[in-house]
């Protein structure tokens, strides 16, 4: 691969750039894993098992959307050069989306709420590939892993601000109206009918526009290229060859066939992992809220010793322990209930003290949940700086394009095994035991891909 020269962008370019995760994370933290997924499931739904199902087979459709499209863009990103329009377009979509998850209300119709977040999604991801394609022009190779760690976590602390103030200002009970610090949630939001749950996409769409701005004003893009039409033509034509150009490059092509996998098993543990638990244990959104804030502090940590052990040891490095920690997390979950965990090998006392996460298997699940909170981060973040590690600037559109299908093009898979499993056998334990399988596969196929991925396999 040819040496590139590059200028690093300025202290405050960077600084806008890893201020996209900051804005984006609200979106997965507090709309699609810990308040308005678990409401949808276990409130709007007849019962937690077919609320599961829809839910599944939504992120499922929107990951079908993403695995086709995504590669496609990328390609007519590098054509067209500045990569912010793109990310303004599906911005919009995104944030009108969201807002409209206001209208959710108990007896909405499923399958138009579980559209509105279908479009958001990709809309979100879509952006992603865009901010993901201008980091190898922010700084050199060497930082990649450091700058892609450090964005992850601060993407986890905007999250957890958001739920944190969801939780203590707009979360009440359904039984005393009040938040979990005791004061009637602001605005006259309503519990019984679902309005403190319905307020995060309004929420997130507010947070999203306000903090992606950093990176319209500060963040250097890509110089502009040809017109869109043209572009259209070249970006399908070079996406052709991209494509037969990945299979001769050996290590790239294998990366990205692992995560194709691992990443899939990565994406529905974080989409139905909260309304797992919610289904199981009938948590509250105030419960459900804390155990999301447990999380993101974990995963901040997290992201911030990745940070280093990427610099020292390497992504690969990073991204392995983050799967050994991930399957073991997922068996715990899976394998917990009331009064066991270990599919019953260790029994649990089935005593309720009464407060939050009351039983013996409840703090189980939350142990589980630590591990989960540790390695999301870093797996995510990493594989991003191996990818980032392994092409060129010139390249890195097109190539994110197909990174993000290799995150997306089974990604309707594991939701769709999971929803189908969960229908047929009347078990969410059950389906959620596949994203066990995903986890392990891509592992053992990582272990023998190289590092950075344009190496020569050894």
């Amino acid at each position: 691969m040819a040496v590139e020269t590059m200028q690093r962008a300025s202290g405050r370019g960077i600084w806008g750039w890893m201020f996209f995760d900051w804005a984006a994370q609200p979106f997965f933290t507090v709309v699609t894993t810990f308040i308005f997924g678990p409401y949808f499931v276990s409130r709007m739904a007849g019962d937690p098992n077919t609320g599961q199902a829809v839910w599944g087979y939504g992120i499922a459709a929107a990951g079908l959307v993403i695995a086709v499209l995504s590669p496609i863009l990328g390609s007519i990103a590098d054509q067209t050069g500045p990569r912010k329009p793109w990310i303004a377009f599906f911005a919009a979509i995104k944030i009108t989306s969201l807002a409209l998850l206001w209208f959710a209300a108990p007896g909405s119709n499923l399958f138009l709420v579980v559209a509105l977040f279908s479009l958001a999604s990709v809309a979100a991801e879509f952006s992603t590939v865009f901010n993901d394609s201008m980091m190898p022009r922010l700084v050199p190779k060497s930082e990649i892993g450091r700058i892609s760690n450090t964005a992850w976590g601060l993407g986890y602390l905007g999250g957890m601000i958001a739920l944190i103030f969801v939780v203590t200002c707009l979360a009440g009970s359904p039984e005393t109206g009040k938040t979990i610090i005791g004061i009637d949630p602001l605005f006259g939001l309503d519990p019984k009918l679902g309005e403190d749950a319905r307020a995060t996409g309004p929420l997130s769409a507010g947070w999203y526009f306000l903090f992606i701005l950093p990176m319209f004003f500060f963040t250097p893009d890509a110089i502009k290229g040809i017109p869109i039409g043209p572009a259209v033509r070249e970006g399908l034509l070079e996406l052709k060859s991209t494509l037969a150009e990945v299979r001769r490059r050996g290590g790239i092509f294998r990366f990205l066939v692992a995560r194709m996998i691992y990443q899939d098993g990565v994406n529905a543990l974080l989409a139905l992992g909260g309304t797992f638990a919610a289904g199981m244990f009938h948590w509250s959104i105030t419960e459900i809220g804390m155990f999301g804030i447990i999380l993101n502090v974990v995963a901040i940590f997290g992201c911030w010793i990745a940070a280093r052990l990427d610099t020292a040891l390497g992504s690969k490095a990073v991204v392995m322990i983050a799967l050994v920690m991930l399957s073991v997390a997922t068996i715990g979950v899976v394998s917990t209930g009331p009064g066991f965990t270990l599919l019953g090998l260790i029994q649990l006392p089935t005593t309720d003290s009464g407060g939050l996460f009351g039983t013996a298997a409840e703090k189980a699940y939350i142990m589980y949940g630590l591990l989960i909170g540790l390695a999301f981060g870093p797996v995510q973040a990493s594989s991003r700086s191996y990818m980032a590690r392994s092409v060129t600037a010139a390249e890195s559109g097109r190539y994110f394009g197909i990174y993000a299908l290799a995150g997306r093009a089974t990604s309707f898979l594991a939701p769709f095994l999971v929803a189908t499993i969960t229908a047929l056998s009347d078990s969410a334990r059950l389906g959620m035991a596949v994203i066990i399988l995903f986890l392990g596969i891509g592992m053992a196929i990582l272990v023998r891909t190289p590092y950075p991925a344009d190496r020569p396999a050894e």
